[in-house]
């Protein structure tokens, strides 16, 4: 038994009338996004960025060569309002992480450029923080894994662009 199991139990007691048995999964999955949360929070600390940052820096290199995308792709992307990307894009270029160019395809549009400095630091984060994230999984199996991202697919389908 975890601390999960002690929780459903005593709600069962103290609550036969109520159907607890989301707790024993929605639960678990809390616990688990806290642990994420502070493996992020670490991970990130040690390269002088925030998750926000990450989030940014992290669309930009999946995008591959150059390394670039319009501001309202990356609102996109991220599920932010354009004041809250227009911001942190100025933050991210005070850092020298990413730069404004001109879009040549839209002489009045930009294009958000990943530094080297930007893609050196979101490189090493991701590494580090793929680290922590392995050793949360520790418990599970290769086929647990996979089953385990495949019922969690299923269950957030349909979330995803619901983060208002």
């Amino acid at each position: 038994m975890d601390e999960v199991d002690r929780i459903v139990a005593a709600w069962r007691r103290e609550r036969p009338d109520l159907d607890v048995s989301p707790m024993e999964i929605l639960s678990r999955v809390s616990r688990l996004a806290r642990q994420l949360d502070l493996a992020r929070k670490s991970s990130f600390s040690d390269y002088g960025i925030e998750g926000w940052a990450f989030d940014v820096l992290s669309a930009l290199r999946r995008s591959g060569e150059p390394y670039q995308l319009s501001p309202s792709t990356l609102l996109q992307e991220t599920l932010v309002t354009s004041g809250t990307m227009t911001n942190r894009i100025d933050r991210l270029v005070a850092r020298g992480w990413v730069e404004r160019r001109p879009d040549p395809g839209d002489r009045r549009g930009v294009l958000v450029h990943l530094t080297e400095s930007g893609r050196a630091t979101v490189d090493s984060a991701l590494a580090d923080l793929l680290v922590k994230e392995h050793e949360i999984l520790d418990g599970l199996t290769a086929a647990g894994r996979r089953n385990l991202a495949s019922l969690l697919r299923e269950l957030s389908t349909g979330f995803d662009g619901d983060e208002d």
